[in-house]
């Protein structure tokens, strides 16, 4: 169908317009009407956007320390005793003598270390030293000698007396233990001094390398510092960071562990400066 046209200014008949194009162009107009409405929806209705992934992150993961840090193992304190002098849980002391009182070793080596003065003692001590030595060497660079180490209870008692000439009995006492009442005679303890010798037999050995280093890897190897400067009032003598005694790496590593520097408060056993 056609509209009716009206004339132009010559009396001509304008061109038609068809209904086609008016359709058309009211499509148009709904269509982008839709477009416009399609692009709001009210927020009950709107699919819920979700923010960009974060990437993962990665913590670094830690290196190992030079010297490995102990756990403690809950150890059985009836496994060994501590009275019988075989065994390498013994706790000799001023109150704690030995038993028998002249004990002696049922077997000595002599291990390849540097001596100062040439003394044996058990073989499991000899083991653990040598590779706690070749450790101190290998990873700080120092050299070590071994001062002294099994006594028996004649040579316990030639030094506890040659103490007792030279400094009287109060000080010995504070110092050097009366026969049968020292770990020396036991084999399972060993002074360690430094090479070139420094402070040896000395307190001040503790400020050596040699000596921070023994006191820090020692527990590595089955040793204790036996005689702390802390606890001289259990221990019952002066501070001796040149005394370490074996009694194995489980017992060495729980006291560590447990941040217990003596024997006689691990095991509960008495102590004191005193002899009875």
């Amino acid at each position: 169908m056609i509209l009716g046209g009206s004339r132009d200014a010559g009396g001509k008949r304008r061109a038609p317009v068809r209904r086609r194009g008016v359709a058309v162009t009211v499509a148009l107009i709904v269509l982008l009407a839709l477009t416009a409405c399609a692009g709001w929806a009210p927020a009950s209705h709107r699919r819920p956007s979700h923010p960009p992934k974060a990437h993962a992150t990665h913590t670094p993961r830690a290196l190992p320390t030079a010297t490995p840090t102990p756990t403690a193992l809950g150890l059985d304190k009836t496994a060994q005793s501590i009275d019988d002098p075989n065994s390498t849980w013994v706790v000799v002391n001023k109150v704690r003598p030995l038993s028998p009182i002249d004990f002696t070793p049922p077997s000595l080596v002599y291990p390849d270390v540097t001596y100062v003065n040439h003394q044996p003692m058990r073989p499991e001590v000899a083991g653990a030293l040598v590779a706690m030595l070749k450790a101190g060497n290998a990873e700080a660079g120092l050299d070590f000698s071994v001062q002294s180490a099994y006594r028996s209870f004649e040579s316990q008692t030639r030094v506890y007396d040659d103490d007792v000439a030279r400094h009287g009995q109060p000080y010995a006492d504070t110092d050097t233990a009366r026969p049968g009442h020292s770990e020396h005679q036991t084999g399972l303890a060993v002074d360690i001094s430094a090479v070139p010798a420094k402070c040896s037999l000395d307190a001040c050995f503790a400020d050596t390398p040699q000596g921070r280093w023994l006191a820090a890897n020692a527990w590595r190897f089955g040793f204790l510092l036996r005689y702390p400067a802390d606890k001289v009032a259990v221990t019952g003598f002066t501070f001796e960071p040149w005394h370490f005694r074996y009694i194995g790496v489980p017992l060495a590593t729980e006291l560590h562990a447990t941040n217990v520097s003596t024997l006689e408060e691990f095991f509960g056993v008495p102590g004191g400066t005193e002899y009875h």
